[in-house]
């Protein structure tokens, strides 16, 4: 039989010590400071037992011996757990081994510090629901404890509102990884039913890879917004424009054709190339967002809306002003939306930060979108055949050097606006 040296211990009546003798309680306190000996060092330990005469029962037991291993943690997860710590991501440690061991484990990878405290299973058990919930965020460490304590734990922590990722391999695992609001399972060690109950398995087993999908998560996160407010903040510009236009009596300023351009051709490229943007640089250090929080955020909400009424305010007295000359207008508009959104498209790089902080040519894909998008804009506008097709004139030198100036007022204003965000 093997297991923790107290448990072996209780159900030993024998000691082989040159030969088989009783047990003293002498012995057994010497074998426990020995055990708490390794275990402050680190060292798993394992209580060897048998019994003669091929009985199957754990009983009147010979103690034979102490068996003590070192399980150092991979290199990588002390930096993992310190990135964890930046992101605002509690790690708390839950182990079946020693409390000594435990804690000296817990040190050595940065988990414990002074104050925190290290509880057992069986102190676990003497504390009710409510006393247990009052210390839960101060405990950094559990040792020797069983599936039904990680599930008291779990349950602890999401009365506290927290968002609780739990790992697991064995079957007694399963129902706490069910409970948790994510389960993770060891993809290597892991059982079947183990990744059955989860909700993600781990194919390499190492903690720095969790650390690696949180920042892979957030980053995809951060693109889907950049995605939704650069074609949103597009799409509020073009109805502001037509809507006014319409109220004020205006002629259109764009007909269909040129508008069916602009959402399937012109800002469709950015948009695709904005969802592959790199991660912003201080993505890891970044307190993680409230649960339930909407994706439309304020500062989303204020670039959709700003950057909409900022193409309305730019190219409505611009086309008013040459509407006489209707196709020529229309030109004039047709080509000021297409150059706000390729301004406006490096405003969504971040909605926290300059364009020049996250680098303009980090995203190589979004430059060459940017340049396909302007060259057939540029076609549209010269080549005669489609001239026809879409009701254009060619622009004069003068008239690019009105547009270039008002159309990039849109990542101006959103520069000096992104100064005075917090």
């Amino acid at each position: 039989s093997k297991g923790a040296p107290e448990t072996i211990l209780e159900n030993c009546s024998y000691i082989y010590d040159n030969g088989i003798r009783e047990i003293t309680e002498t012995d057994k306190k010497k074998i426990l400071e020995i055990n708490e000996t390794f275990a402050s060092e680190g060292l798993r330990v394992l209580a060897l037992a048998y019994k003669e005469g091929g009985i199957l029962e754990e009983k009147d037991l010979v103690f034979a011996s102490l068996t003590a291993m070192l399980d150092p943690p991979r290199e990588e997860v002390r930096e993992a757990i310190k990135i964890c710590e930046l992101s605002g991501i509690k790690v708390i440690m839950i182990t079946g081994d020693h409390k000594l061991t435990a804690k000296a484990i817990a040190n050595e990878l940065g988990i414990f510090e002074e104050g925190d405290i290290i509880l057992t299973g069986r102190e676990l058990d003497e504390l009710s629901d409510s006393e247990f919930e009052k210390i839960v965020e101060n405990v950094k460490v559990y040792a020797r404890v069983s599936p039904e304590h990680k599930m008291k734990i779990i349950s602890a922590f999401k009365k506290k509102g927290e968002v609780v990722a739990m790992t697991g391999d064995g079957i007694n695992d399963a129902p706490a990884l069910k409970n948790a609001n994510i389960g993770i399972a060891m993809g290597i060690t892991g059982t079947d039913v183990t990744k059955e109950a989860s909700d993600m398995i781990l194919t390499d087993d190492n903690f720095a890879s969790i650390v690696a999908a949180v920042e892979e998560g957030r980053g995809i996160y951060d693109n889907i917004k950049k995605y939704l407010a650069y074609l949103l903040s597009c799409n509020v510009g073009e109805i502001l424009v037509m809507f006014i236009a319409g109220l004020l009596a205006m002629p259109l300023p764009l007909i269909a054709i040129q508008i069916l351009w602009i959402n399937l051709v012109t800002d469709g490229l950015p948009a695709i190339a904005l969802s592959v943007d790199p991660k912003e640089p201080d993505i890891m250090l970044r307190k993680p967002r409230v649960s339930g929080e909407s994706i439309f955020t304020k500062r989303v909400k204020f670039m959709i809306l700003w950057i909409g009424i900022l193409i309305a305010i730019g190219i409505l007295p611009i086309f008013n002003y040459y509407k006489s000359d209707l196709i020529r207008a229309q030109s004039i508009a047709f080509v000021m939306l297409t150059m706000f959104e390729m301004f406006n498209v490096f405003n969504c790089r971040s909605e926290r930060y300059s364009l020049f902080k996250v680098k303009v040519f980090k995203n190589k894909f979004l430059i060459v979108a940017v340049l396909i998008s302007i060259l057939l804009q540029l076609c549209v506008i010269y080549v005669p055949f489609l001239q026809t097709y879409f009701h254009t004139v060619s622009l004069s030198l003068k008239d690019w050097l009105l547009i270039l100036p008002i159309t990039s007022t849109a990542f101006l204003s959103m520069e000096i606006i992104k100064r005075f965000w917090k």
